[in-house]
């Protein structure tokens, strides 16, 4: 058997075929091995967790412990000379919470009116992501309340108890604009007997950033059902840093806790019974 030796033009051809394969074999291992680019969450909606009156989606960090002032003044009365409410009668909340991991904390809180106390938990469910494959973030906040008065203000001990629980919504849309709706059901075991028990709301708020460390702050809370002709309103400025939120407002709810909001609130837009309030926001990172 005869063997021709072969052609220049196919040898060189056999060349460059097998350095184009070993190429492209290795290349796709190498892509293959190439870690994916992980989709970053996109930076917090919110710099406190109180939007006003209604809690927001933020959720802190393992380890944090947030504390909060609360405080609302009297309702302005210029015929009286008041102080703009600062000599009326005042509500005040202390509370604090602790994030036992990246989406949960819990907390509690007491406060001035009917001596409430509350037992609080807030859960993230969804986080907004950079790249927009999750467009929103969503979080649920709840709590139980009691009222702590003395017992002749109740016929029964179930009687002290409100509830309230909120999905609360988010989204930032850049670093100017954030957005948040958030329908709730709030629940009293007792009421005077013109009100109902529980209570239906959506509120709607936002945050526009006029610089790194402040935002101006809209709050509306819209009950739903018999009680939708008594909504809730407020205008605030938020200075911000990395640990630390103070909102200054005026708005028409005093009630502080949201269930109390919702429920029990008197002061009605209507009428312009308007107050001044502030929330302090500190967290400490441990």
């Amino acid at each position: 058997m005869v063997i021709y030796p072969l052609n220049r033009a196919v040898k060189n051809l056999i060349v460059f075929l097998s350095f184009t394969l070993s190429s492209f074999l290795g290349l796709a291992q190498e892509e293959a091995v190439q870690p994916e680019k992980v989709d970053k969450p996109e930076r917090p909606a919110f710099q406190s967790g109180w939007l006003i009156d209604n809690p927001t989606g933020v959720i802190n960090t393992k380890g944090t412990f947030q504390f909060d002032i609360q405080h609302r003044f009297g309702v302005i009365d210029f015929g009286n000379r008041d102080l703009l409410g600062m000599w009326g009668t005042a509500n005040i909340r202390l509370a604090f919470s602790y994030a036992v991991s990246d989406r949960v904390t819990l907390g509690y809180g007491t406060m001035k009116a009917s001596r409430m106390q509350d037992f609080n938990l807030k859960f993230g469910l969804l986080e907004q992501t950079r790249s927009g494959s999750v467009p929103l973030s969503i979080a649920y906040y709840g709590n139980v309340a009691i009222d702590a008065r003395e017992s002749e203000f109740f016929p029964k001990s179930s009687n002290r108890y409100a509830y309230f629980n909120q999905l609360i919504f988010t989204r930032r849309f850049n670093r100017l604009i954030s957005i948040q709706v958030a329908p709730s059901y709030s629940h009293y075991n007792l009421v005077p007997e013109e009100l109902d028990n529980s209570q239906f709301a959506v509120a709607f708020g936002g945050k526009v950033s006029v610089s790194d460390k402040t935002a101006i702050l809209l709050d509306y809370s819209q009950p739903l059902g018999e009680n939708s002709d008594n909504p809730g309103l407020s205008l605030g400025i938020e200075i911000s840093t990395g640990l630390h939120a103070f909102q200054v407002f005026v708005g028409n709810y005093n009630g502080i806790l949201p269930q109390r909001n919702y429920v029990l609130n008197g002061n009605k837009l209507s009428d312009s019974d308007f107050l001044i309030g502030f929330n302090i926001n500190r967290l400490w990172n441990f």
